[in-house]
């Protein structure tokens, strides 16, 4: 028998072809998207792999929206197993570059995104007394890098909050969280930083632009060895954590991002032995 998935963010990407993978191994997926206009390269997809899919609207920023969604699959399907968060967005700019508006967005995109679909399904995976969130996070959530210190500090918040969420949560009711941290992605990185740049005024005439414009050559000129993965190489890392009896709290998906964070994570690399020393402090 086959879990109920939804999948935020499957309108193209990652998202995309995690709601196919999942659905080819006899999964009952929701593949959600925030403007179901978009829904063409999906719909594309799932045709051509010969798979069902249920599609529906699901708007991170709209609590309403993602209430409507998970209200609609519990009714249809009585359950939700799996959640997968993998909407988000990038964002590069220096702090002094930023508006307060732009800040805002970053950090409700990628992280009160993230809360707000968890605090939907919550209820249903206690009662359920299982149940498993897998997040698409980032190596950004593991380590600040130049021009991201948004970004970064909206995916070190989407650790935390998992971190905390695991001390108590997975041991009393059964309910497993995993962030799954990769690199860089070759089908989406290069087009959507410039997109995200040009989108809020271009590369700036200040003191920063010729250290933004030699980490731009770096990110989407040619790629270093192995930062970058196909969207189909990270979805077999999330699958296998949907997959897994006993999934980790956190998971590289290549050896680039594993050396790349190999100073923070390197004695616990799952982050089983942190969860296991909160849960004697406090709760045993």
């Amino acid at each position: 028998m086959g879990k109920v998935i939804l999948v935020t963010g499957t309108s193209t990407g990652l998202g995309l072809t995690l709601a196919v993978k999942l659905a080819q191994q006899g999964n009952t997926v929701y593949a959600t998207m925030r403007n179901l206009k978009k829904d063409g390269a999906l719909i594309k997809a799932s045709v051509a792999a010969e798979v069902k899919l249920h599609i529906k609207q699901l708007d991170v920023q709209d609590t309403q929206s993602i209430q409507t969604c998970v209200d609609e699959i519990i009714e249809q399907e009585g359950r939700i197993d799996t959640l997968i968060n993998n909407a988000g967005a990038g964002y590069v700019r220096t702090t002094e570059q930023s508006s307060e508006e732009e800040v805002n967005w970053v950090m409700d995109v990628n992280f009160h995104g993230v809360s707000r679909c968890v605090k939907a399904v919550l209820p249903h995976m206690r009662k359920a007394r299982q149940g498993h969130v897998v997040n698409v996070s980032s190596v950004g959530g593991l380590v600040g890098q130049p021009f991201n210190e948004y970004y970064c500090a909206a995916k070190f918040a989407v650790e935390g909050y998992v971190e905390s969420l695991a001390t108590y949560v997975t041991p009393a009711f059964g309910i497993h969280f995993t962030n799954v941290e990769p690199g860089g992605i070759v089908s989406e990185f290069a087009n959507n930083i410039m997109e995200q740049v040009a989108s809020t005024g271009g590369i700036l005439e200040d003191e920063y632009r010729p250290i933004l414009e030699k980490y731009m050559s770096a990110g989407a000129g040619q790629p270093r060895e192995g930062l970058y993965q196909t969207a189909e190489e990270v979805a077999d890392i999330v699958i296998e954590c949907v997959n897994s009896d006993n999934p980790p709290i956190r998971k590289r998906t290549s050896p680039w991002a594993e050396n790349f964070s190999r100073y923070k994570t390197a004695a616990d690399p799952t982050g089983h032995k942190q969860q296991q020393n909160v849960i004697k402090e406090f709760l045993s």
